[in-house]
């Protein structure tokens, strides 16, 4: 599975404009819709989850990398999408769940994070120590020491290698991305004007001394499997504001990468940037593109437009009772403020907005609470049960409401919601050259 990582990054460097996109989500609607992508496109899949959302202690989603491997598996047996096509990655592996922590204590359960990972299967591994601890020096506003990093990134790497050597023999050898410029997880907190683009001079001087780091661990066959470093191409997204890629600012950094022949830029927050831009991207070295709350950005659009739907056509039928998903989400985010209370600013006006609406999408945490997840599977029974007249579909939902016209999905909930979802994994199939 990771040789097709490989081989992707070799016909890349051959001069042929693919890449891949990382689906960074557990939703399962999104697993499904991106994995029906995949069969239409003939394509491996992959799927990354991070070191928030699954951890040894189960992370936000509940489940320990094992659990959620099972979970992708069982996902992919009610899609018929083949298993041995998945990819999976960890995203941000290293201390950043625990960096209010000494950096000891929190490198030690990092260690056991890389090692369950590699443990539990997955072949993609972004090491990522960028973050400072709560006993490290310096500036928290400043750039943290790359050497510092390097050395850390070292060192988990030799954990996964030697995780890895208790796999089967038949089992692929991790690849790792490298890389201390990471924007943050979900997006920026900040109001957004612009952001920075990499710099030439820190691209290399991370690539040089981290792969110093590698050797003085005799991790020689491992820096031959760094595949990808993580820059910052100027991409961005915060609650309102999308930071378009422009590709005339980042020709040096793009030309930069040509001098090494396996490795590419892997591209994080690139949620919400538009067709043509993703696709020059792709063009433009930045060839692994992450996205994450654009697809459940487009899920809860999904949601909420059936939710209009329900409200409309039960209320002349009488016959159901209301699913009331999207007021139950909305106490559920008030009841537990955690995912949400720090992204959203300004008075109860605007923050009841944000719930709702915002690009960074923290309604995403709570969809698998269980008085949401109940009042999402009543709205799907209820307009199963009372099947969507087309009038408000197209009222709604008008992309789907052709789809079903023209026989490419049924009028169920389910296909509706993934078809949507679908909007976006068609916009990265083609950035991405599958098209």
């Amino acid at each position: 599975m990771s040789n097709h990582l490989l081989q992707i990054i070799s016909e890349h460097k051959k001069g042929k404009s693919i890449g891949i996109y990382s689906v960074c989500s557990s939703n399962r609607f999104v697993l499904e819709a991106s994995m029906r992508q995949a069969l239409i496109d003939d394509k491996f899949i992959l799927i990354e989850s991070t070191s928030n959302q699954v951890d040894q202690y189960g992370g936000y989603s509940g489940m320990n990398p094992q659990q959620f491997v099972r979970y992708v598996q069982r996902t992919a047996d009610s899609v018929g999408f083949p298993k041995e096509k998945i990819i999976l990655g960890g995203d941000h592996l290293g201390p950043n769940v625990w960096k209010g922590e000494k950096a000891k204590d929190a490198m030690e359960k990092a260690c056991v994070l890389i090692s369950s990972y590699i443990s539990a299967g997955f072949t993609k591994i972004h090491l990522d120590t960028s973050m400072r601890c709560a006993d490290d020096s310096g500036d928290p506003n400043s750039t943290f020491d790359p050497s510092i990093a390097a050395e850390r990134a070292s060192e988990l790497c030799k954990i996964a290698e030697d995780a890895f050597k208790n796999m089967a023999s038949n089992s692929q050898p991790p690849i790792y991305v490298i890389g201390t410029d990471v924007p943050v997880p979900g997006g920026s907190q900040e109001e957004l004007k612009e952001v920075h683009i990499s710099e030439i001079n820190d691209v290399e001087k991370t690539i040089e001394i981290t792969k110093r780091a590698f050797l003085s661990r005799g991790l020689e066959s491992a820096w031959e499997r760094v595949i990808a470093i993580v820059v910052q191409p100027g991409v961005e997204f915060g609650n309102e504001v999308v930071i378009e890629y422009k590709r005339d600012k980042t020709q040096q950094l793009s030309k930069y990468i040509e001098k090494y022949d396996n490795i590419i830029y892997e591209a994080h927050s690139t949620d919400y940037q538009t067709k043509n831009a993703l696709r020059q991207m792709v063009e433009d070295h930045f060839a692994i593109l992450k996205v994450g709350p654009w697809f459940t950005y487009i899920f809860r659009e999904a949601i909420f437009a059936l939710a209009m739907i329900e409200s409309e056509w039960l209320e002349m039928k009488k016959s159901a009772q209301p699913s009331q998903v999207r007021e139950i989400l909305d106490k559920a985010m008030l009841d537990n403020t955690k995912y949400w209370k720090k992204y959203y600013g300004g008075g109860e006006l605007k923050q009841a907005y944000a719930r709702k609406y915002s690009y960074s999408d923290r309604a995403r945490y709570y969809w698998a609470v269980p008085e949401v997840q109940t009042a999402l599977e009543r709205l799907i029974k209820n307009l199963t049960d009372n099947p969507v007249p087309l009038t408000l579909l197209s009222q709604y939902l008008p992309v789907q409401y052709q789809a079903v016209r023209e026989g490419q999905i049924s009028n169920k909930p389910t296909d509706i919601i993934r078809h949507k979802i679908m909007e976006v994994t068609n916009i990265y199939s083609y950035a991405c050259g599958y098209k």
